[in-house]
Formats: structure tokens, sequence, C-alpha cells
């Protein structure tokens, strides 16, 4: 049923909240788990409007991190015999998730929404509601609250 499965990460532990979910549907179907990180760009405001903008010495920390990071979570997977692969993606989350879900066809996106409600959410958004609106395939969503 599903051959490829996008995971979203943001290298948080509520976030990884639905590894154990994905590990059960790729050992089920025998898929790949495709995971993913968006190094977001910082946005600065001045007299001339806003821009976005990362150094290059915070861009490669950071794509260093995304890398350690996702090699990690990749060799669990492996060692337990499914296959993997990863992107590093730079730019809004949304956006990349659609990107990559599209450049690999991915059969199913999976992802864990953090569960934040009220103004949190108005104010910070939330990825996984941009994802639902948005995606053209399948969506997986498990809440992952931050005391879990």
């Amino acid at each position: 049923m599903f051959h490829k499965i996008l995971v979203p990460l943001d290298g948080s532990k509520r976030a990884e909240k639905i590894l154990s979910y994905v590990e059960d549907m790729a050992q089920r179907y025998e898929a790949q788990a495709i995971f993913m990180q968006v190094i977001e760009s910082k946005v600065v405001t001045s007299a001339e409007g806003a821009f976005i903008t990362l150094s290059d010495e915070e861009f490669a920390q950071a794509k260093n991190q995304a890398e350690t990071y996702l090699k990690g979570i990749e060799d669990e997977f492996r060692d337990k015999k499914i296959k993997t692969k990863n992107h590093i993606v730079y730019g809004p989350v949304v956006d990349a998730i659609i990107s990559i879900a599209a450049q690999e066809n991915v059969d199913l996106i999976a992802m864990a929404s953090h569960g934040r409600g009220g103004l949190s959410r108005v104010f910070y958004g939330s990825v996984a509601a941009g994802a639902l609106h948005r995606v053209d395939r399948p969506l997986f969503i498990i809440r992952a609250r931050q005391a879990e």
C-alpha cells in the first residue's frame, strides 16, 4: 500500500513521536522512510522592510546539525532493515514538505503535530495545519503534546 513515507522532523522529541508509527508502517509495507529536516531562515526587519537571512556560518552549522541528526535516525531504521533516505531543505517548512513529497513521489506524509492551540497556534502557525490544507496526498498526523 505504501512504498515511500515522508517524515518531516524538526529535531524535537515531540516530532519524533511519529517514528514508532513510521517504523511499523515501513516494516509492514516494506516501504522506504524518507526523513527530512528544513533549515528555516530568520526574519530580520529594518527600515527598508523585512528580509530573510542566515549567515554562511549559521547555515553551515544548521546543515551539519541536521545531517548528524538525520543520520542518527536513519541508522536506527537501517538497523531494523528499513530502507531510508534523507533530505535537508532550506526555506519555508510547508513549501519544503510539499516540494519533497512531489519530488520523491511519496505515498504518505507522516508527522507529529505539536498540539499548539489558542494564541500560540495563531502566532506561530501550524506546520501540520498548513500541510493538511495544501498537500495532494495522504497525510498521517499524530498529536504529540509537550508533556508526553
